[in-house]
């Protein structure tokens, strides 16, 4: 049994470590970190991530990323939501959210 439990934490690590978040910076930022993601760590997916004005910084880091740089990625699955987050006046307020999963072509 605690072997399982080893292999599931080792897996959320390894999501982890190939998550992207992205915030304020400028889209090549984030590029060159999925980048860094699929070429230094021999990474099969990279997982963009970004809530509210950073949605389109993803999906820019994404189309950068798939027509410039690394051109045998593709798109394999685009999560969207909605988040609630209260803020320091207790009001709550909703957040939309996006996932981009980017992953290498299988090469046969």
């Amino acid at each position: 049994m605690a072997e399982k439990t080893i292999k599931k934490e080792t897996v959320n690590e390894k999501r982890n470590e190939n998550t992207i978040f992205v915030g304020n910076k400028p889209p090549m930022s984030y590029v060159l970190a999925v980048v860094t993601q699929f070429n230094t760590n021999n990474s099969d997916e990279v997982v963009i991530k970004a809530r509210g004005r950073a949605i389109s910084r993803a999906v820019d880091t994404a189309e950068i990323v798939r027509n410039k740089f690394v051109t045998d990625s593709v798109v394999k699955n685009i999560n969207i939501n909605t988040e609630s987050m209260t803020n320091e006046e207790g009001r709550t307020s909703n957040v939309s959210s996006i996932e981009i999963y980017l992953s290498k072509k299988k090469v046969k």
